[in-house]
């Protein structure tokens, strides 16, 4: 892979979508490779990485850090640092998926969501990918990630079905969190750490219009979909998040002391 890219204190893999998804069935062939874990980077994950110790600690650990945000690959190119497009979660696994092999389907598990959710995801994409075969599913209680014993529950359902690609939904930093804290014992060769993707599988939610994810306001649809969720969250980041992009110019731009 190229060489990373520092930007906001977080190390970025510059890479296209054709390239992550390459990266992640190279790991997914590969016998010797044991979970590596992918993290999809946006505003709203830049904003809290600021203050977040075990979150950046899970992003310099992760596999690959591909930006999820339309600010982001923007800001990568003002800051003279570009990434050369944005990588979603949402839309790197149905390309996963689009690129696996008839002869060696990908096994894959489908972890979070709501009651049911996984479930109606499975049957969606059993039925349009049939070289991706999901041997599981699983919603995990509220408050799943402080019982040791739920967690132990969660480790040894993957462990029993041993999936090529572990898919991730239960929103950030959760999700990076928990991936990161049991990645030695995680019996997947790929967790992807990709929040509501599972519900868009499942049809439960709906991606914005493709005109709006190219120009960048995909965050305006989810904010009028979900206001009562999301629009505090949306003000603090645009509130936040110019602030952080002005001080990254500047350190870039400081001479370097001697």
């Amino acid at each position: 892979m190229p060489a990373r890219v520092e930007l906001f204190g977080v190390e970025i893999d510059p890479l296209t979508m054709d390239q992550a998804v390459a990266q992640v069935l190279a790991w997914v062939a590969d016998p010797a490779v044991r979970c590596r874990f992918v993290v999809t980077p946006n505003v709203d994950h830049i904003v809290m990485l600021q203050h977040h110790a075990g979150l950046r600690q899970a992003y310099r650990d992760a596999g690959m850090v591909l930006v999820d945000g339309a600010p982001v690959v923007w800001s990568s190119m003002l800051l003279q640092r570009p990434v050369p497009e944005r990588v979603a979660g949402s839309d790197l696994v149905p390309r996963l998926f689009d690129a696996a092999p008839e002869d060696r389907p990908i096994k894959t598990y489908l972890l979070g969501a709501g009651p049911g959710v996984a479930d109606r995801a499975a049957a969606n994409v059993r039925s349009r990918w049939p070289a991706v075969e999901v041997v599981g599913t699983y919603c995990p209680p509220i408050g799943f990630e402080r019982d040791a014993a739920e967690n132990e529950a969660i480790l040894s359902r993957v462990a029993a079905v041993t999936p090529d690609v572990l898919i991730v939904g239960l929103g950030a930093p959760k999700q990076e969190l928990w991936v990161h804290q049991h990645r030695q014992r995680l019996a997947a060769k790929v967790a992807l750490c990709v929040g509501a993707t599972i519900d868009f599988l499942a049809g439960e939610r709906q991606r914005a219009p493709v005109w709006m994810r190219d120009v960048g306001l995909e965050w305006m649809y989810r904010v009028a979909s979900e206001p009562k969720r999301l629009a505090a969250r949306y003000a603090r980041d645009a509130w936040i998040f110019p602030r952080l992009l002005a001080r990254e110019w500047w350190r870039l731009r400081r001479p370097a002391r001697s």
